[in-house]
């Protein structure tokens, strides 16, 4: 049912330009709205009408009219006076009430059905019929993104992304759980992926400066068909799940820009704790001083490059040289050779993936 607040909002407004005084009650007599005071209004007579055959009914002086959902009596609406302004007024607003529930029951259904879409909570046929009953293209050009929030159930998060996207009738702003708000975005047939990219930054920075709230955003692959919504949304949870292990300073991951990152995430923890042994034995990479992590990440970010590397960490090169020959003694690596290089890229990254396994443990 809509809420109260609603139903008060259009009989004001239809107050303001009628000066037809309407209140809507429940079918005990309960007042849900209204725009007077109605204590002259017993609540025998609401039930007493509700449980009559007739659809409108002037009582003591006041028009009584039944508002329905589906064929379903709902609520009774009352206008005020038995002049025939306040009878056709009466008429107009229970009009505009039955339009509002329908298009409040669309709405909520629809959102359900996004949310079972996204789920795999629907066999295939149920996709397309109920679909075609909610007036949702089958075909058409769709991405989801998941926002992450710090805090659960963020409120104002979640209004800020349903006033940036729910208006358009092609996206779909919803929720499976407390902390993530989940968007399926449709797009037009020429976006690249480079817009992709841009609509998650706009809504991290919208977030940041709106709602005051941080959060993360990640989205999956764009799919043509309604019922593959479901994988872009698995895709857009794995690249939340790898951005938070190897991609911690990027508040924007694309599961198309994941790379070996993706590949680590679904080893099984036997084959990465197998292959750090085979590579380092005693002398792991999180067993290293800060120094070392430091000048091994500002190495790898300047492409091996070693005059480059000296001159951002503000050392001699011969320095970096011999902090390279000490590394190389302890592990067997040597980190300017290119495949030695990769080798270590990808243990670090397996380090940051088992501590990140291990902590969901505890």
């Amino acid at each position: 049912m809509i809420a109260n607040q609603i139903i008060q909002t259009s009989i004001d407004e239809l107050r303001g330009i009628t000066k037809i005084d309407l209140c809507v009650m429940d079918l005990d007599g309960v007042v849900l709205a209204t725009t007077y005071d109605v204590d002259e209004i017993q609540p025998t007579e609401v039930q007493a009408f509700a449980e009559s055959a007739a659809d409108s009914q002037v009582i003591r002086g006041y028009h009584f009219f039944k508002v329905y959902d589906d064929r379903q009596l709902e609520n009774v609406l009352v206008a005020k006076g038995d002049s025939e302004d306040a009878y056709m007024i009466g008429k107009v607003a229970v009009c505009q009430i039955q339009n509002l529930i329908i298009a409040y029951k669309e709405r909520f259904d629809k959102n359900n059905f996004i949310q079972n879409l996204i789920l795999d909570n629907l066999l295939l046929v149920d996709i397309y019929n109920r679909a075609k009953k909610l007036h949702i293209p089958v075909e058409a050009k769709r991405v989801v993104y998941i926002i992450e929030t710090k805090t659960e159930k963020d409120n104002g998060a979640m209004e800020t992304v349903k006033s940036l996207f729910s208006n358009r009738s092609g996206d779909f702003v919803t929720a499976v759980d407390e902390k993530n708000i989940i968007l399926v975005k449709e797009l037009k047939d020429n976006e690249s992926s480079q817009e992709l990219y841009n609509i998650a930054s706009t809504l991290v920075d919208m977030l940041n400066s709106e709602a005051m709230t941080q959060v993360r955003v990640a989205y999956g692959t764009v799919v043509g068909e309604i019922k593959e919504i479901s994988k872009s949304y698995k895709e857009a949870k794995m690249a939340l799940d790898v951005g938070k292990i190897f991609y911690t300073e990027k508040t924007v991951v694309g599961y198309s820009s994941l790379g070996i990152g993706r590949l680590i995430y679904q080893l099984p923890m036997s084959l990465c704790e197998m292959f750090m042994n085979e590579v380092f034995q005693d002398a792991m990479p999180d067993t290293f001083d800060e120094e070392t992590l430091i000048t091994i990440n500002k190495f790898f970010e300047n492409n091996l490059n070693v005059s480059e590397t000296s001159r951002q960490l503000f050392v001699h090169r011969n320095t970096l040289v011999y902090r390279l020959e000490k590394l190389q003694k302890s592990t067997g690596l040597d980190i300017r050779v290119f495949d030695d290089a990769l080798t270590f890229k990808i243990a670090l990254m397996v380090v940051n993936y088992m501590k990140y396994m291990k902590s969901l443990d505890y």
